[in-house]
């Protein structure tokens, strides 16, 4: 066994932590209050070929392995979680399915642009009366004389709606007990886009609500063989999972980062809060339980690059760098006290980032069903 980076691997986590430090840092706590989507920084991510790091070169995108996909995810999230989500929407679920599922012209015609992050890429699945359980999917394609006539609605889309946005690959039943996937362009008659939604958390990303009303495009669009749309986004939900854990881990690591830097200058009874055993001993869990998490993000991507089953490690990783974030940044505004709960603090951000990452690509509660499924529950 060999827990080692390649040199490779590691000049890209030294190139984007040092990207996150330098750019993102200074600017993350005014995208977080403004609410604004960081054009200039997801054009600077693109010119550093991350945007579309998996995909071949030949389609515009890095070619490099999933391991050093999540190591971008997790340094981008130690500093801030919108751009680190814009990123692995955009890669995992938006541009992915068009690179596994899609035919030689779809790849030719759409991943260029993604891959190199000159555009954005969107995945519609959540629903009103559809979340964790995907199946329930209401939203309708009918083939009517050489195109696909959509009507129904989706709920908390990340990338959908920014100026740069190309299109959504989105979930509808095309018969009674099917569901197929099927590209839409941005801008195509009959789809509407909602004003950006207000979160908690993640507020420099771009969030949006979906409409179809008739909304028709060409046969062609359709991703993938007909009826087979919910084979695929399981597929891809398994993937997406290994970007979300490594965003947990991430955060866990720059809450820790925090704590850890605070507790050696606050002082209280005339010595840093860091002698006291009782915040020693929360700073020593802390850094056990990011280590643990991340060598299960880092077992999933390398299973994932190694063409072997990965679902249940995902899923693992997932569910338990989830909760481990949610730990890790509660003990951390603790050590914090009262200057963590101002909105001045970067650890009140990081606090409210948090809890997304028990719920978005399927709940703790989803997780633990997988994961029993594959012990064969």
């Amino acid at each position: 066994m060999n827990f080692d980076l390649s040199e490779e691997q590691q000049l890209v986590r030294e190139t984007v932590r040092d990207f996150a430090q330098r750019r993102v840092a200074p600017v993350a706590a005014d995208l977080d209050r403004e609410q604004r989507f960081p054009y200039d920084l997801v054009a600077e991510l693109a010119g550093l070929g991350l945007m579309g790091m998996t995909i071949p070169d030949e389609y515009g995108g890095a070619g490099a392995d999933t391991v050093a996909y999540a190591i971008v995810v997790e340094e981008l999230t130690r500093i801030d979680s919108s751009l680190a989500i814009t990123l692995a929407a955009h890669h995992s679920l938006g541009t992915l399915p068009i690179y596994y599922f899609g035919t030689e012209e779809q790849r030719r015609q759409w991943l260029p642009d993604l891959a190199s992050g000159k555009k954005l890429a969107a995945f519609g699945l959540t629903e009103p009366g559809a979340g964790s359980d995907a199946g329930a999917t209401r939203t309708t394609a009918a083939l009517r004389n050489g195109e696909w006539v959509i009507n129904g609605s989706k709920i908390f889309i990340t990338n959908a709606g920014t100026d740069i946005t190309a299109c959504v690959t989105i979930t509808a039943r095309t018969g009674d007990d099917e569901i197929s996937n099927i590209i839409v362009p941005n801008g195509t008659p009959g789809y509407t886009i909602s004003p950006p939604m207000h979160k908690l958390g993640w507020r420099s990303s771009d969030t949006r609500e979906l409409s179809f009303e008739n909304c028709a495009v060409p046969e062609a669009n359709l991703l993938g063989p007909r009826g087979k749309g919910f084979q695929q986004f399981l597929e891809i939900l398994d993937g997406g999972r290994i970007s979300v854990a490594a965003m947990g881990v991430g955060l866990a690591q720059g809450a820790y980062d925090l704590a850890f830097a605070y507790a050696q200058e606050r002082e209280q009874f005339g010595k840093p809060i860091a002698r006291f055993q009782a915040v020693q001993f929360q700073l020593a869990d802390m850094a056990t339980e990011i280590e643990a998490g991340r060598a299960l993000v880092h077992k999933a991507a390398w299973l994932k690059d190694e063409e072997r089953e990965f679902a249940r490690e995902a899923a693992m990783a997932k569910l338990y760098t989830g909760e481990l974030s949610h730990r890790v940044a509660s003990a951390a505004l603790q050590i914090h006290g009262g200057y963590g709960y101002m909105e001045e603090s970067a650890i009140a951000r990081l606090y409210r980032d948090q809890k997304i990452l028990e719920i978005g690509e399927g709940t703790n509660e989803v997780q633990r069903m997988v994961i029993a499924r594959h012990l064969g529950l």
